[in-house]
């Protein structure tokens, strides 16, 4: 069975994947417009002001990941019979609708998945929904660094980082304990993060490699 690839799974995503190219066209001429120093500042800051700042600036845009990334979410969770997963930058749903087809194909689970803007909330559960798969999924709102600070899993087999890229080190640090032998981490846009990719290549903890599209995937050792 192969939910991700039937209706009403197919149908949202290639609703959302349709939007998120719109959106990523207008996002790339904004960003565009900026000097390299500028783009740094608003993709490799940790303040909170200045995440916060450029996520509500961002909040009509998908930033989705890509249709290979996705297929490749889809791939990981079946692979390790994930039962149990963390998100981290929910936006419009699109990565966490094949994380949840996933576990729905491995007979169930949790994923739990964090995003900081509202509105963006709103439609991740009314797209979830419609996708037939809330009852998989439970989408906490604010800043990661609180709602991913505690009611987790003991065990998480997967983790997504995918929102501010500069925070991903912070909210590894809230998961890791949490991680077992095996488990899977893939960090989207992950050279916005050198510290994490320190920790992931560097620490002896973890087999770590570079694929497509800045997406870094480590396996727990």
């Amino acid at each position: 069975m192969n939910t991700l690839t039937q209706a009403p799974v197919s149908t949202v995503l290639e609703r959302l994947f349709a939007d998120a190219d719109a959106s990523q066209a207008l996002l790339m001429q904004q960003m565009g417009a900026l000097s390299s120093e500028e783009r740094a500042a608003l993709m490799a800051s940790a303040r909170s002001a200045d995440y916060q700042a450029f996520y509500t600036r961002a909040k009509a845009f998908h930033l989705a990941v890509s249709r290979k990334t996705g297929a490749l979410l889809y791939m990981y969770a079946r692979m390790t019979r994930a039962r149990s997963v963390v998100e981290f930058g929910t936006s419009f749903g699109v990565s966490t609708l094949h994380l949840a087809a996933a576990l729905r194909d491995n007979g169930g689970g949790l994923l739990i998945s964090a995003e900081f803007e509202s509105s963006k909330v709103a439609a991740a559960r009314r797209n979830i929904a419609a996708a037939g798969l809330s009852d998989l999924v439970e989408v906490r709102e604010g800043d990661a660094q609180e709602t991913l600070a505690g009611g987790l899993p003991e065990s998480i087999d997967l983790v997504l980082l995918d929102g501010a890229k500069a925070l991903y080190p912070a909210v590894l640090s809230l998961l890791e304990s949490r991680l077992h032998a095996g488990s899977v981490l893939v960090a989207d846009n992950a050279d916005w993060s050198p510290e994490y990719l320190e920790i992931v290549r560097s620490s002896g903890r973890y087999f770590s490699q570079a694929l497509h599209e800045d997406v870094e995937v480590s396996v727990r050792l």
